[in-house]
């Protein structure tokens, strides 16, 4: 095989490649249209909306836990606070909104969050702080699990973890 058919079948090869992973790049997450984003990088299902309110870390593992899973048309087990690798997964800086508490937010644009500060699930064994992930200035730090200013939560679950991975939410009929 001479010099420039190799050269050709390369550039031809290395094209395909190419438009296969930004092919799969548009394919990270999947709206579900039940409330849920599905993220196939990271293996795991986002909720679409952050708990819209303030909330303290306490309340807000309490919310994800045994409020969230009955919002949804379907109830998905396992619900959990994100870590902060996870929320640090979501930045998009080429796309960003304005909140509905007036801060301007750069994550994917599928999530829809009431205002940018998310507690992670990651909390100091020395003090009663927890870890918050800023998604205006791209940014964390620690605070105290009591305080509330503004912070929200957005659960999210494994797709891999066990028990039951769907099911209906209990019924009010008779």
């Amino acid at each position: 095989m001479d010099y420039s058919r190799l050269c050709k079948i390369s550039v031809v090869l290395l094209a395909i490649l190419s438009l296969a992973a930004f092919a799969d790049a548009g394919q990270r997450f999947t709206d579900n249209g039940d409330g849920t984003i599905t993220d196939h990088r990271l293996g795991v299902m986002w909720a679409k909306n952050d708990n819209n309110g303030d909330i303290s870390w306490r309340e807000a593992r309490q919310w994800v836990t045994y409020t969230f899973p009955y919002t949804l048309p379907v109830h998905y087990e396992n619900w959990r606070l994100p870590t902060l690798a996870e929320l640090e997964s979501l930045v998009d800086r080429k796309k960003g909104y304005e909140s509905d508490c007036g801060q301007w937010v750069y994550i994917v644009p599928l999530i829809r969050l009431s205002c940018g500060w998310l507690w992670t699930s990651e909390k100091d064994p020395l003090s009663p702080s927890a870890r918050v992930f800023n998604f205006n200035n791209v940014y964390h730090y620690m605070d105290r699990m009591a305080h509330k200013r503004a912070y929200r939560v957005l659960p999210v679950r494994d797709l891999n973890s066990k028990g039951p991975a769907k099911t209906q939410p209990p019924s009010n009929k008779p």
